[in-house]
């Protein structure tokens, strides 16, 4: 996207100061006083002390006194349609959770999408979420454009976007879990997901909103979708997504069905590799970790979901030693009511000390680079976002910790992270802001919270007349 300038070749400049900084570089470089000086869509130049004088073209001048700046975060799984049957089914697993949820999601249409979308991402936004992403895989027939209306909201909103287009073609005839007017054959959802990516996918520098190849799991898809849909994203130069390894229910249906395992399996029909990441991850063994570093194969923790459903606990410290790619979801917010990012940093780290590694699982610059950083790598746009650096986009966001709640923490990383959820004074994506004093610039929260109640009644009304 073309920077916005003052006059023809001259680039608009926002000048940020005084503020602590946390890169989340590669050498976690952290300024206890220092600037950003953002030009355009990009990060010019960022350092100690003060900005550089004689700035040509700033256009406003923020002062960050009380402050932390740190990436913004980054969201690597979601179901953003979840947004409108949220309180439900609050005590089961997961798969007693489908079995319960699945026949009313089963009857979304284009309007609840748009407005559950609205929901997901305003609320990720207003924590400090610059990217999102949505793995959006409930097709029913004749429900509307669903994915262009994801992809609208987050237009509107401003934030960077990922569309994981899933699928589903195992329903309860086949063994599978979804109703079977929910699910969608073979070759209609392969054609389906061609069309979405050559329609919506941007492989430029500084995209806006790209599209991931992303069949639901193995429980609900059938082995020829997992194989050729892995085919399909590399013929058209795209990432893969899907869930694995969640429960242990999940692990003995891929004995049951395949006979091996769920890492066994994923590579059996290609879905290893640089080009992929898979959500949850709770049961892996010393093996199927290593066979995630040794193909570069990403993860996408969710901590508050995996205790919601009491799936169990992933082995991230692990993981992370090994040299596995680890980012942060949300989640579905059926199994993550919040519906936040910013509180998963502290999730991750409380969750996973009550682990094998116990206090050293995780520290707070650790869980912060899970919510950047790692983010980043696990959709494929570390050159891009995911740290503050000279020449990748201006994604940031400017945390208040002078208030009640942060001011008596002397470490910045420890008080946004240890700390309760910090509260967002500045966002900005592409070096525009979205998130002003905790309000969002380009949406109405109080017609969005009418419009998602709506929704959420009109299903409910629909699915108990079904």
């Amino acid at each position: 996207m073309a920077a916005s300038a003052t006059q023809e070749g001259a680039v608009e400049r926002i000048v940020i100061e005084n503020c602590a900084i946390a890169t989340v570089d590669a050498n976690d470089t952290e300024y206890a006083s220092g600037y950003v000086v953002v030009a355009g869509n990009k990060i010019e130049s960022i350092g100690a002390g003060k900005a550089p004088e004689g700035l040509a073209d700033v256009v406003r001048r923020v002062d960050g006194t009380g402050h932390l700046v740190t990436p913004g975060l980054v969201n690597t799984h979601h179901h953003f349609y979840q947004w409108i049957t949220r309180g439900l089914a609050t005590d089961h697993n997961l798969f007693n959770w489908l079995v319960a949820l699945y026949p009313t999601w089963a009857r979304i249409d284009e309007q609840m999408t748009y407005a559950a979308a609205q929901g997901s991402l305003g609320m990720m936004a207003r924590g400090g979420v610059t990217t999102a992403m949505d793995h959006h895989y409930v097709f029913p027939k004749g429900s509307g454009d669903l994915s262009g209306s994801i992809i609208r909201a987050a237009s509107e909103m401003g934030v960077r976007f990922t569309l994981a287009r899933g699928s589903m073609d195992r329903s309860e005839k086949d063994g599978g879990l979804p109703p079977d007017f929910a699910v969608e054959s073979l070759e209609g959802a392969l054609a389906a997901t061609e069309e979405t990516v050559k329609k919506h996918h941007d492989a430029s520098f500084g995209a806006m909103t790209q599209v991931a190849v992303a069949p639901c799991s193995p429980f609900s898809v059938s082995t020829e979708l997992m194989r050729q849909g892995a085919e399909l994203a590399r013929r058209l130069g795209v990432r893969l997504h899907t869930h694995g390894s969640e429960t242990v229910e999940e692990e003995k249906f891929c004995h049951e069905l395949f006979g091996m395992g769920p890492t066994d399996y994923f590579e059996s029909t290609g879905w290893l590799g640089e080009d992929v990441w898979m959500a949850h991850c709770v049961h892996m063994n010393d093996s199927d970790i290593a066979a995630f570093a040794r193909t570069g194969t990403g993860v996408a923790h969710c901590p508050s979901s995996n205790a919601r459903l009491a799936a169990g606990i992933a082995r991230v410290p692990d993981m992370l030693k090994a040299g596995v790619p680890v980012g942060l979801g949300v989640d579905g917010t059926a199994s993550n009511e919040s519906g936040e990012l910013h509180t998963e940093l502290r999730n991750a780290l409380l969750i996973n000390r009550l682990g094998a590694h116990r206090e050293a699982a995780l520290n707070a610059r650790q869980a912060l680079r899970l919510g950047t950083y790692g983010g980043a790598q696990v959709l494929g746009r570390a050159p891009e976002i995911g740290s503050l650096e000279a020449g990748k986009l201006a994604d940031l966001v400017l945390w208040k910790i002078d208030g009640i709640g942060h001011a008596s923490i002397a470490d910045p990383v420890t008080a946004i992270v240890f700390g309760a959820a910090a509260p967002v004074t500045l966002s900005l994506v592409n070096g525009k802001p979205v998130v002003e004093n905790g309000t969002l610039l380009h949406a109405d929260e109080d017609a969005i919270a009418r419009s998602t109640r709506d929704q959420a009644q009109r299903l409910a009304r629909i699915a108990a007349g079904s």
